[in-house]
């Protein structure tokens, strides 16, 4: 079925497949490599020389060696023949000659310019020749991108070009440099062959989709030196690193003649580094901290803060060491003492190389701190360090009295404080042991089976553990109190917004009785309140005054903000001032009947989606299939992308609010389970139980089933009523209210300063509008005939306010460049 689908969707790649195939069977180069395809159709500078001007389109047609033609197999169906079936045939056949010819044209180019800075490599590359159909199947791949979506977009980009700059820097054969060339002649084409995205040229992300893309970056740089390790004549000129992983399998005999004879000589100092390193296990060790970063790069993924850390002191262990060789080398040490990188010409260039990259994903970790922000609960790092020290003497123990019982398996008979002081130097990858002599090397099985895998053993254990750490569900930087707050908000119940109070990036008051909280962030020296107090209803005065008391005697103005009518007429009793700053709009589904003209847009949404094979469907995003998570992703990074700002926070929830196990979706699925919107759900408690919801997370496809909010609003509002809720809450809308004085409280009259902020609010609702379109949401929700709830920004000292109007700005926009600032202030002035 695969071979039909691709045949009748993908001509030109299936074209190509088979003539690979043809010319593989009919050359023989299927089981090895033909020195007469190598000699007549490769690319490389020499036959260039000797006028073969064919090859870079030659090249394309055949590969190295029959694991090549299967994985260009691989390749072609599923990533060449895809995208042909996504761009036509045309132009994925003018997007694979193009990138094919003008990538070999400029990674010869490449090649010719490396000898400049690397005489060795340049002379390796000037020789080389490269054959392969994945310089175009990258290059089609970049070229399609030009039209994708914004998230896929910059995953494709972002991953693929880590992948090749890795294979470029670490393997670095010709092939390596022409589909590294291929891939940005793929970029500056795409937009000319395919067109541009939509969306446009759109760099702005979420603080989610940034940590996907550190996580990629570090993982890269974790692999490049085990990728080159892989690859015996590896040549890039970061091909230096495969020497942290590989050795040469020498004797013990041979070793310790060698050392009886010339005893620290470098010839014996070389052979006690090549016993460490040969063999499964040393070799299996060296990679475990490659494997401990793509496990702290999943941390990263994650958002975790622990994992920032990790990858951090990785990169500086890293770095140190490189420069430490450097050092060495260079700085008045005695070359014949360093055995550390065993090159015929040791030069500064091959030297200073290794320390780049750490440098590089340093930079990278460093301009992105603010995106790991995620802690684990109380504890989790006691307890893991308390396992880590368990496992760390367990295996001590078995070293020590294991290597006793065998103590007649090594060269020289190890005593019980040798052994215990050779255990660290196990657990450290054997490589970076280099300015250390051994004290005693393993002669037998269960020595070698103690000295080789005790440090595999631990690296694996400690993997798992950390792994472990970052599975644990966190809710923000005060875990532990988030988790006291939910529980305090189902017992209790809050307000409509009351669930927001959990999200990450609040902070926590209790009440001295333990029975009521105030969730709030302080921003320049203002504490700011994510709504009410939650707790008995009966004891909101005296909440809001005790909390207004910690504040000041924390030296910081206050700001309840997005409150109910309820706290303003105290705040009126308590003589503070307050302004209306959102309208709340409310469904009650007691009386809920989408009849009569009124409704007549919410009902055409609903027979428009039964036509169009579109349903309504719940779930939630920890638990939905990925498939479906992935297209959720896909179309809120393309909301995200569309604004050209980064997403708001505080009082509106993104993918992060939207991954929480008790809030819901209700997402837009038509019959091949393509997603056109979705929306997120918040519980309203009462007495422990949910006698509401509240609508937050709203996100529709472009190019999908137009009035898929309708929908979704409409068949969530009659969803729920059949469950049994009382109201759905549509929430709030920033900056927007209806203007209508029947549906506001009369306000007294406000002085200066009050006056003068409510007039800025509103010039800043109106010029936020092109951008994030709060007055627009509140018109849409209209459509729903709902009851208006204004919402209040209540405060203290008016003399306050233009920090807390500052502060709010922030709180809204904590993360907002100066070049997205300046975009504002231009979208602003050109309104």
């Amino acid at each position: 079925m695969t071979m039909r689908f691709g045949a009748r969707g993908a001509p030109v790649s299936m074209g190509a497949l088979v003539l690979l195939w043809v010319l593989a069977l009919v050359t023989g180069s299927v089981w090895r490599q033909s020195e007469y395809v190598v000699r007549h159709f490769a690319v490389g500078i020499v036959p260039f020389e000797h006028w073969r001007i064919w090859t870079p389109l030659s090249a394309g047609l055949w590969a190295p060696t029959l694991f090549g033609y299967l994985g260009a197999t691989v390749l072609i169906f599923f990533v060449a023949a895809p995208i042909e079936r996504k761009i036509g045939s045309t132009r994925f056949a003018i997007a694979a000659v193009s990138t094919q010819i003008l990538g070999a044209l400029l990674g010869l180019g490449l090649a010719v310019a490396a000898k400049l800075f690397d005489e060795s490599w340049g002379f390796r590359l000037h020789v080389g020749t490269a054959l392969g159909p994945t310089t175009w199947i990258v290059g089609v791949a970049m070229v399609a991108s030009s039209r994708m979506d914004t998230l896929w977009r910059r995953r494709i980009r972002v991953g693929l070009i880590a992948l090749l700059l890795t294979l470029f820097l670490f393997g670095g054969h010709l092939q390596d440099v022409i589909r590294l060339a291929a891939a940005f002649v793929g970029l500056v084409l795409g937009p000319w062959i395919v067109g541009r995205s939509s969306r446009g040229k759109v760099t702005t992300g979420t603080r989610r989709e940034g940590r996907v893309l550190v996580a990629i970056i570090v993982a890269a740089s974790a692999l490049g030196p085990a990728l080159a390790a892989l690859s015996p004549n590896a040549i890039g000129p970061f091909a230096v690193l495969r020497e942290l992983f590989r050795g040469i399998a020498y004797t013990t005999e041979e070793v310790r003649d060698i050392c009886d004879a010339t005893p620290g000589s470098l010839d014996c100092r070389r052979g006690e580094l090549e016993l460490r390193l040969g063999g499964v296990g040393p070799t299996i060790l060296s990679l475990m901290p490659s494997l401990f970063l793509l496990v702290v790069s999943d941390g990263l993924r994650r958002g975790r803060r622990f994992a920032w850390f990790a990858a951090v002191a990785g990169q500086v262990l890293l770095l140190a060491m490189s420069l430490l060789n450097y050092v060495n080398r260079f700085v008045g040490a005695d070359e014949s003492d360093w055995v550390f990188y065993d090159f015929e010409s040791a030069t500064a260039y091959r030297t200073i190389v290794p320390f780049l990259t750490p440098l590089a994903v340093l930079v990278v970790l460093g301009a992105t701190r603010r995106f790991f922000d995620v802690r684990a609960p109380r504890g989790t790092y006691t307890r893991l360090a308390a396992v880590m020290a368990a496992l760390t003497a367990g295996l001590a123990a078995i070293y020590v009295l294991g290597g006793l019982a065998a103590r007649n398996a090594f060269d020289h008979t190890p005593t019980l404080s040798g052994l215990l002081a050779d255990f660290p130097e196990r657990l450290i990858p054997p490589v970076y042991l280099q300015w250390l002599d051994p004290r005693f090397l393993p002669d037998g099985a269960v020595a070698t089976f103690l000295y080789e895998w005790t440090g595999v053993a631990f690296w694996l254990v400690a993997s798992v553990l950390v792994l472990g750490t970052f599975l644990v569900p966190a809710y923000g930087a005060e875990t532990d109190a988030t988790g006291r707050a939910r529980e305090l908000l189902r017992r209790s119940g809050g307000t409509a917004l009351s669930w927001m109070t959990t999200w990450r990036g609040n902070r926590y008051w209790f009440a001295a009785d333990g029975a009521s909280f105030v969730a709030y962030r302080v921003v320049g020296g203002v504490a700011i309140t994510t709504g009410d107090p939650v707790g008995p209803r009966d004891r909101l005065r005296d909440n809001v005054v005790a909390f207004a008391e910690f504040a000041s005697s924390s030296g910081w103005s206050l700001c309840y903000y997005s409150v109910s009518v309820e706290l303003k007429e105290i705040a009126d009793d308590l003589g503070w001032g307050a302004i209306q700053v959102a309208e709340e709009t409310v469904l009650d589904l007691t009386k809920l009947a989408f009849t009569g003209k009124r409704f007549q847009d919410v009902r055409t949404s609903i027979n428009r989606a039964k036509k169009s094979g579109v349903e309504a469907e719940w779930t939630t995003f920890h638990t939905a299939p990925i498939e479906i998570r992935d297209q959720i992703v896909a179309i809120s990074e393309e909301w995200v992308a569309d604004k050209g700002m980064p997403e708001m926070g505080f009082t509106l929830g993104g993918l992060d609010e939207v991954d929480d196990v008790e809030v819901r979706c209700l997402i837009a699925v038509d019959a091949d389970r393509h997603v056109h919107g979705v929306t997120s759900w918040l519980p309203v408690y009462r007495d422990g139980v949910v006698v509401g919801w509240t609508l937050d997370f709203m996100r529709r496809r472009s190019d999908g089933f137009r009035p898929t909010m309708e929908f979704l609003i409409a068949s969530a509002a009659l969803l729920l009523k059949d469950e049994g809720a009382e109201f759905v809450s549509l929430s709030g809308a920033p900056l927007a209210k209806v203007g209508d004085a029947a549906s506001q409280d009369a306000l007294p009259a406000p002085d200066a300063l009050t006056g003068a902020l409510d007039r800025l609010l509103e010039v800043l609702g109106a010029a936020l509008e092109p951008v994030y379109g709060f007055r627009s949401l509140l018109a849409f929700k209209s459509k729903f005939q709902p009851d208006y709830v204004p919402m209040y920004m209540v405060f203290a000292d008016p003399a306050a306010l233009p920090s807390i109007g500052n502060a709010i700005g922030r709180a809204y926009l904590p993360e907002v460049s100066l070049g997205q600032g300046m975009k504002l202030v231009r979208t602003i002035i050109d309104r």
